[in-house]
This record gives structure tokens, C-alpha cells and sequence, in this order.
């Protein structure tokens, strides 16, 4: 390793013992919640585009698509989140060479899946597809939804890996590097989408318009497709070149014993919390398709689903980027025993959750801000859907500000390596209170559909309360031994 590379090392190990827990909360946060929105905005770029370029039905497709993309990006958390927060913890004790054997375990996970999980998928489609609620919508939402999966199925090889490269580059401390592996891929995305979608696309300003492919929506898929695979080539070169704190080494692609299972418990959780969110997308328009009085009703109903979701990845990313900010701080303190300042650490990550909670719900329940939030995925042609998506949005997330306890309390568990903690907390939620609620309550409300949307709410508040127990358990156990570890010669 090179002298450059070594001072770089132990400065960004310094930082993480001994800056301030709110700038290092911001310096970690920052890029990674640019990170994490440039990725997870792969999908809403395209309903952008789509909801204004190829209608009712396509939004409907998308939506039908989601929870699949969804079950996907849950299997790349499960190994990218478990591995980036035991290579946090190890850095801290810095053993560099399981951090080595970390890293090729990862890219011998990524494999794996893809020789798995997308021909399981792509050979039993319809089926798929009929357990999201495709048997439920219009003829024309189920085959834009198969046009779309099709496409990009397979290319969620260089998602994974150009995401798992990228977790484990911030959880060495690169975060900014971290960042411009997603960012690569998003940007190029983002040209290319119009250009593939619009037949024409106009410039601003002018009565001019570029010519386009007039793909529609195997557009948006030909064009998240190459997104992802530059996303790919950044975060492969960055390894390659040897530009990383932790080398790539390609004898150390496998799985090694004694680092297989600890990467594997911190990742079930985020892993669960992802499919459990895969299987509500998969509940919600099964619902909708129960209790609504035809197939166009119900492509109505799901077409605000995707306009749902759509906003809730805009206004929650600010607060999953602070948690994979407070992710390495906790993670590198916790392996150094340093617990006074875990403490600190998990107040001031808790006091910027709770705020952001806030904003989120104001944004997304006071009006204007509802309907300019819909107008952005609906045409102002489609006047009807944009009153029901906007109603929809202010009474779904109008206890969204309570759920802060509970994101930041599964940081915490994942962070320290305690996964069985992490999972039962990351699944309260959506497992235990909104699968549930969604089925149960519209037969207890007149108007249906406003039943399956008063769910999200009261999920809201039950995961809080139930997430108070274990939360200040651990508070008061972080109070007990708030002096240092290496102060005191405690022993792991």
C-alpha cells in the first residue's frame, strides 16, 4: 500500500474515533444520500417520464413491476449492508485482512444471485406478475408491466455489483467515491431516458424539439438498463485501480469460513425489511383489485400506488441517507469500544431523523403540497387521478413523523452487529401491523379503498410504540458504560 494511501487510511480512521458526531453524521450522510437517491431514482425518473408521455396504464405497469425490482434490491442489501457494516467494524479493530476476504465475499455473493434469482423470475413471469395484482388491472397495464421486466431483469447483475462496491467504499470511509458510483449511472439515465421514451422531445424556451426513438416504455428500460451497467464499470475500476483502502484481490472471491454468517445476520434485517416492503407493493394492489368495482377502477387505484411511492422515495431518502451516514460512525465505535461516543452518536442521528420525519409528513399532508407533489408523475390531463393520488398521499402518511424511533433503533442494532434485534424491529412495520391492517380494515370503513390507505398510518403508530421497549433498554445499557473501552482495558 502506497505511503498516499496509508495516510488517507488512518486519517479517515481518526475522523471516525475522535470529529464531531453531527459533522461526521453530515459528512457521511451527504453522499450517501446521494448515493441512495440516485439509485432509487432510477424508478422514479422513468414514471417521470412515463406519466407524462404514455399514461394511466403505464404507471399502472410500473407500479405492478415495483415490488419484483423491489425483491431484487432486497437480496443486494442483504449482502451490501451486512458486509459494509462488518468491514466498518473490523476497520475499527483494523484487521485489513478480513476486510480483504469481505470485500471478494461480496462480489461471490453477487454471482451467486444472478444465477439464481432472474431466470427464476424471468421463466415464470405471468405468474409473478399475477401474485403483484396483474390479473386485477387493464389488458394494456399487464403487458407494459412484462415489456418492462423483461428488459431489465438481467441487468440487475451491474446493479449489484456496482451497489455492493459502493456500500463498502463508504464503509472505509470513501463516501464521496461512494457516491459517484451510483451518480455515473443515474446521470446517464437521465439523458438517455427522453431521448428513448419521446418521439419528439422539446427544448425549452424554443419551438424546436430533438428527435427521439419513441421507444415508451421499453425505452425507460433500455435506458435504466445502460444507467445501470456505467454504474457497473465506475465502481469495478475504482477496485480495479487500486484506489481503495481496502485492495481487491481476486483470490479472495469466495466465501470464507468464520466471515459467512455475522455479514449474513446484519443483512436479514434491511433484507427483510425490503421483502416485507416487496410484499406490501405486492398486498396493496391485491387489495385495490378486491375492493374495487372493475378492472379500470382498480388501474386507477394502482396507478396512485405508483404515484405513492413515487413521493415517498423522494421525501424518505433524506432520512435512509442519515442512516447509512450514522452506519459506519456507530459501527467503527462500537468495534473500538468506544460507547460514550456510540451514545452521542445515536442522540444526534436520532434529533436529525426525527426532524426530517417531520418535514416529510408536512410535505406530503399540507396542502398545496400533496397535489404538486402528484402533478409531478401525473398529467394535468388526467385531472381525476391527480385529485384521488393527492388525497390518497395526505391520509397515508399522516403519522409518518412517529416512525423515526424505529428507523433509527434498527440503524443502531444493524450497526453494532446485533441482527436478531435488527430484524424484528426492521420488520414491526410493514410485517406486523401493515400487511395485516391493509387486509382487515376496509372491511370495517364504507369507502374501501380509503380503508387499505388509513393502514399505512396506523402502522405508523404501533411500530413506534412497540419500538419504545427495546430502545430504551439500550439507551440505559449505553448510559452504564459511556466511559471508553480502551480507558478502562475492557476486553471484547
Amino acid at each position: 500500500m502506497s505511503l498516499r494511501a496509508q495516510s488517507g487510511g488512518e486519517d479517515a480512521r481518526r475522523e471516525l474515533a475522535e470529529a464531531s458526531p453531527a459533522r461526521l453524521i453530515f459528512k457521511y450522510s451527504w453522499p450517501a444520500l446521494v448515493a441512495m437517491s440516485l439509485n432509487a431514482l432510477y424508478s422514479v425518473v422513468d414514471r417521470f417520464y412515463i406519466g407524462h408521455g404514455c399514461g394511466e396504464a403505464a404507471i399502472a405497469a410500473l407500479t405492478l413491476a415495483f415490488p419484483v425490482m423491489m425483491l431484487f434490491a432486497a437480496f443486494g442489501v442483504f449482502v451490501g449492508v451486512g458486509h459494509a457494516a462488518l468491514m466498518s467494524i473490523r476497520l475499527g479493530a483494523r484487521d485489513m485482512d478480513a476486510c480483504e476476504k469481505l470485500l471478494g465475499q461480496l462480489v461471490a455473493f453477487k454471482l451467486a444471485f444472478f444465477c439464481v434469482l432472474p431466470p427464476l423470475v424471468y421463466f415464470n413471469l405471468d405468474t409473478v406478475l399475477g401474485w403483484c395484482g396483474g390479473n386485477g388491472v387493464s389488458d394494456e397495464a399487464l403487458g407494459f408491466a412484462k415489456t418492462y421486466l423483461r428488459i431489465v431483469l438481467f441487468s440487475h447483475f451491474f446493479s449489484h455489483i456496482g451497489f455492493g462496491l459502493s456500500a463498502m467504499m463508504r464503509a472505509e470511509g470513501a463516501a464521496v467515491q461512494s457516491m459517484a458510483a451510483l451518480a455515473v449511472g443515474f446521470g446517464v439515465n437521465v439523458v438517455l431516458d427522453p431521448f428513448f421514451i419521446f418521439t419528439k422531445i422539446p427544448l425549452p424556451r424554443t419551438s424546436l424539439a430533438l428527435p427521439g426513438l419513441g421507444l415508451g416504455i421499453e425505452g425507460a428500460a433500455f435506458a435504466t438498463v445502460i444507467g445501470m451497467f456505467a454504474s457497473f464499470l465506475y465502481a469495478v475500476w475504482r477496485y480495479l485501480s487500486g484506489r481503495t483502502l481496502v485492495k481487491f484481490k481476486w483470490r479472495c472471491i469466495g466465501f470464507h469460513r468464520g466471515l459467512v454468517l455475522k455479514p449474513c445476520g446484519i443483512g436479514l434485517a434491511p433484507f427483510l425489511q425490503q421483502l416485507f416492503g416487496a410484499a406490501i407493493n405486492v398486498v396493496l394492489p391485491l387489495a385495490f383489485a378486491k375492493w374495487a368495482v372493475d378492472k379500470a377502477a382498480a388501474t386507477t387505484q394502482i396507478a396512485s400506488l405508483g404515484v405513492f411511492q413515487s413521493v415517498m422515495i423522494l421525501v424518505v431518502l433524506p432520512v435512509l441517507g442519515t442512516q447509512q451516514g450514522l452506519q459506519p460512525i456507530i459501527g467503527y465505535n462500537w468495534g473500538a469500544r468506544n460507547f460514550k461516543r456510540v451514545r452521542s452518536t445515536l442522540f444526534a442521528g436520532f434529533s436529525i431523523t426525527t426532524i426530517l420525519c417531520f418535514a416529510a409528513t408536512v410535505l406530503q399532508t399540507v396542502p398545496p403540497f400533496p397535489r404538486l407533489l402528484a402533478s409531478l408523475f401525473v398529467s394535468s390531463d388526467n385531472p381525476a387521478l391527480l385529485d384521488i393520488a393527492s388525497r390518497d398521499l395526505a391520509v397515508s402518511n399522516c403519522m409518518l413523523w412517529c416512525i423515526s424511533l424505529n428507523i433509527v433503533a434498527t440503524t443502531y442494532f444493524q450497526s453494532i452487529g446485533r441482527p436478531l434485534s435488527a430484524i424484528v424491529l426492521s420488520t414491526l412495520r410493514q410485517g406486523a401491523c401493515l400487511i395485516p391492517a391493509a387486509w382487515f380494515l376496509p372491511y370495517f370503513i364504507s369507502d374501501h379503498a380509503l380503508g387499505v390507505w388509513l393502514a399505512m398510518p396506523f402502522s405508523d403508530v404501533a411500530c413506534c410504540l412497540m419500538t419504545a421497549v427495546p430502545a430504551a433498554y439500550h439507551l440505559g445499557f449505553l448510559k452504564r458504560v459511556r466511559f471508553s473501552a480502551h480507558e478502562k482495558g475492557m476486553k471484547t
